[in-house]
């Protein structure tokens, strides 16, 4: 079914899951209860569109309920250091694409706080594993989805 991988957050986004699994085993089960009660009303289950939808969104509830239960399950806590010599989870870095001479700064996360959008990267993704441990001035070569790329760090706080 699913791995059982540690899954590295911070201690907010546990308790954003935790909060997210209480909502999802109250509020929203009993909504679909409710769904699937109303579309038995209606009559004859075998050509009941209605209630096959509501059970299909039941078995997308609990299967999401078991996603972020062994989420919960398998979080391991990680804390942002305060060393600022080598690059860690919780480090914001800044890089220079040697070959654009491009600046971007980036915080390092655990795979679940994860959103490129904001410039927060996984310690798991390629650019995030090719920085972690290394130093300001280093100049690393990673292989992307895009190809390898050369970068120096800048910065790290």
């Amino acid at each position: 079914m699913y791995k059982s991988a540690k899954y590295k957050m911070s201690e907010e986004r546990l308790q954003e899951l935790k909060d997210e699994l209480r909502y999802l085993q109250t509020v929203r089960e009993k909504e679909v209860a409710q769904q699937i009660k109303e579309a038995r009303s209606f009559g004859d289950l075998t050509e009941n569109s209605e209630y096959d939808e509501a059970k299909t969104e039941q078995g997308k509830l609990f299967a999401k309920i078991a996603e972020v239960k062994n989420l919960i399950e398998n979080a391991e806590i990680v804390y942002a250091s305060d060393k600022t010599d080598s690059v860690s989870i919780g480090s914001r870095v800044t890089i220079n694409e040697l070959k654009t001479k491009v600046n971007e700064t980036y915080e390092i996360v655990g795979s679940q706080e994860a959103d490129p959008g904001v410039f927060r990267i996984s310690d798991e993704s390629p650019i995030g594993k090719g920085l972690m441990d290394k130093r300001k001035g280093d100049v690393i070569e990673i292989e992307t989805p895009s190809g390898s790329l050369k970068f120096k760090i800048v910065d790290i706080a």
